[in-house]
C-alpha cells in the first residue's frame, strides 16, 4: 500500500510537470505571437510606419501633379497666345522691340 502511494504520487508529480511544460510551452508561443505580430518584419508597427508614408507620397505626388498641371498651361499659353510669348520675352530675358528702350531698376 505505501508502494502504491508512492507510485501515485510519482505519477501525480510527473503530470504536473508535463503540464507545466505543456503551459510554459503554449504561453511561450503566445509571447512569441505577440511579439512578431506588434515588433516583426511585418508587424502592426511597420504597417503603421508604412501608412505614414503612403500619406506623405501620396501628398508630394498631389503637389507635383498640380505643379505639372500649371506648368502645362503656362506652356500652351506661351504656345499659343502671343500676349504671353511677348510677356516672358520682355520679363525674364529683357528683350524689347527695336524702337523700345528698356530701364532696370535695382531692386
Amino acid at each position: 500500500m505505501a508502494n502504491t502511494n508512492l507510485l501515485r504520487k510519482q505519477v501525480a508529480s510527473e503530470m504536473r510537470k508535463r503540464r507545466l511544460i505543456f503551459y510554459t510551452v503554449i504561453l511561450l508561443s503566445f509571447v512569441y505571437l505577440f511579439v512578431s505580430i506588434v515588433f516583426g518584419e511585418s508587424g502592426f508597427l511597420r504597417y503603421k510606419k508604412l501608412q505614414h508614408t503612403k500619406v506623405q507620397l501620396e501628398s508630394q505626388i498631389k503637389a507635383i501633379q498640380e505643379d505639372n498641371q500649371h506648368l502645362k498651361k503656362q506652356l500652351e499659353l506661351l504656345h499659343d497666345e502671343p500676349f504671353y510669348q511677348e510677356k516672358h520675352a520682355r520679363e525674364d530675358f529683357g528683350l524689347a522691340k527695336p524702337d523700345e528702350y528698356i530701364f532696370q531698376y535695382d531692386r
